[in-house]
């Protein structure tokens, strides 16, 4: 079944040929909960931008997601694709900008810096219609963090989860689940997918314009 949301271009979207420039397990589950069909074709781009010559957590995620769709589309190469969609998700704390951990001593450190304090977790993403247009966007969302104790985190890193993750945790995945008091803003955009905004830029984009 399709989201409720996307019914207003349901038509258009049976048309489409998408395609998820992301080999995330998170953001796939997260378009086929909305029932879109895509294909998977994750970017090759490395994320070694320098984070210092941006203003702000928002321009650096969404050049990433730019540079990562436009990555897509030349793999791609003549393949007929009506969308690409690409994202990128980190965490902001003390105007710091925290990705995937290195190293288990790295995510340690990380969830320490987190503990009892609030951080922003801020996803960009690109809507890219190849040689037509570029739709950018991002989500932010506020999360507080419970105070956690070196066991709690020794335990949590030891599992490997935190390894794969920006920040060094998942809000969905069960054991971190308990670190977080409380969030404003969108709880999918923790887990590293804008859900409804990305519902919202759909429509904008390929339907009527009154949401």
């Amino acid at each position: 079944a399709r989201a409720l949301m996307l019914f207003e271009i349901q038509d258009k979207l049976d048309e489409l040929k998408i395609v998820l420039g992301s080999g995330s397990p998170r953001r796939k589950t997260a378009l086929t909960n909305l029932g879109l069909e895509f294909d998977v074709l994750p970017s090759t781009f490395e994320e070694n931008l320098d984070k210092s010559t941006f203003d702000t957590p928002a321009d650096y995620v969404m050049t990433n997601a730019k540079f990562k769709a436009r990555d897509v589309a030349l793999l791609l190469g003549d393949s007929k694709v009506d969308l690409i969609i690409a994202s990128d998700t980190v965490v902001y704390h003390e105007h710091k900008i925290l990705e995937k951990p290195k190293s288990k001593q790295q995510a340690i450190d990380m969830l320490k810096s987190l503990s009892g304090t609030t951080h922003r977790v801020v996803t960009g993403v690109s809507l890219y219609i190849p040689g037509e247009a570029e739709h950018i966007f991002y989500e932010e969302t506020t999360v507080q963090f419970h105070v956690l104790t070196d066991r709690m985190i020794q335990g949590y890193v030891d599992t490997g989860i935190p390894m794969d993750k920006a920040g060094s945790y998942g809000i969905q995945d069960g054991l971190a689940t308990s670190f977080v008091s409380s969030i404003t803003g969108c709880y999918f955009n923790v887990t590293g997918f804008p859900v409804h905004k990305f519902c919202v830029k759909m429509i904008e984009i390929y339907g009527c314009d009154n949401i």
